[in-house]
């Protein structure tokens, strides 16, 4: 190998080293799967009075399977565009879903507010139904659709590239809104896996935006200077 070919892969390693830390989902992927095989019938029940005020509502699996694209527009816009906020977004994403992890591991739960049928019949309620073939109703909290939505949504009113983007910024939070709203209208989650989620979001953004203990790599800095000036 060539002196320019190997500064060209060092190059090409220094521009996107931060990729590394994607590896994370090669422990995630494989732990949530197996908790979804083996969590199905054994596990403490999730319920809460609450619960039972909440009507089905089959039309908010847009929202809910919105969540998917929301994620990862999300995160690679802040991969590509803002190294500093992509660092902090999985300094609290990946800490939240460890969470997650770990009390499901020890702490197997589930619930039974899915409808046994359904009042209608229509497209939306066709996609519940498969929702529902492909997600089993176990590993419930702290629900990571709620708790990622609200880190992606502080993700975008934190950085400074969006202040501006009063578009982007308030389509964001209305859309985490929805997503957060389709959880426990579509009886995916008990209101305890959401407010358990805002407990662990307020606690993550407290450590990692107010506190500011995460310190991103210097290295994201020079990144920024460099996008500010090609922008």
């Amino acid at each position: 190998m060539n002196t320019d070919t190997r500064k060209a892969l060092w190059n090409v390693y220094e521009t996107h080293k931060h990729s590394l830390l994607l590896l994370y989902f090669c422990i995630y992927l494989p732990w949530f799967s197996y908790l979804e095989r083996t969590v199905t019938t054994h596990f403490h029940v999730i319920h809460v009075p609450l619960d039972d005020y909440i009507p089905f509502c089959e039309f908010f699996i847009v929202p809910y399977l919105l969540w998917f694209a929301y994620i990862a527009v999300g995160f690679s816009y802040f991969y590509l565009r803002d190294r500093e906020e992509y660092f902090r977004l999985c300094a609290t994403l990946f800490t939240g879903m460890t969470v997650f992890l770990l009390v499901s591991s020890l702490y197997p739960n589930g619930h039974y507010l899915r409808p046994a049928s359904f009042a209608r019949d229509n497209i939306f309620v066709d996609m519940v139904r498969w929702l529902y073939a492909t997600d089993t109703a176990t590993n419930l909290f702290p629900s990571i659709h709620v708790y990622n939505s609200l880190m992606v949504n502080a993700a975008v009113w934190h950085s400074s590239r969006l202040r501006e983007k009063r578009v982007v910024r308030y389509g964001s939070a209305i859309l985490a809104a929805s997503i957060i709203l389709a959880t426990m209208f579509l009886k995916q989650h008990s209101v305890f896996d959401v407010m358990t989620a805002f407990l662990m979001a307020a606690v993550m953004y407290s450590l990692v935006y107010v506190h500011n203990l995460y310190r991103f790599p210097a290295g994201a800095q020079r990144y920024r200077r460099k996008l500010k000036h090609i922008g």
